[in-house]
């Protein structure tokens, strides 16, 4: 299954709430801090919902 790197690129003050909740939910905390995701369907709608404040790199298949 492929996995993405994904790193939060801009702060959630004063973002709504429910985009707060999905990026704590993927485990980001702290700007510029990456973690690590299998590509599922559930991170992939994550991604687009708040795609304006994170980066994602698409890694290997493991």
């Amino acid at each position: 299954m492929k996995t993405l790197k994904i790193t939060l690129k801009r702060s959630v003050i004063g973002r709504p709430e429910k985009h707060r909740r999905i990026i704590r939910s993927m485990g980001l905390r702290k700007i510029n801090q990456t973690v690590t995701h299998n590509d599922t369907p559930m991170i992939r709608g994550q991604i687009h919902k708040t795609s304006h404040m994170i980066e994602v790199i698409e890694g290997a298949e493991e």
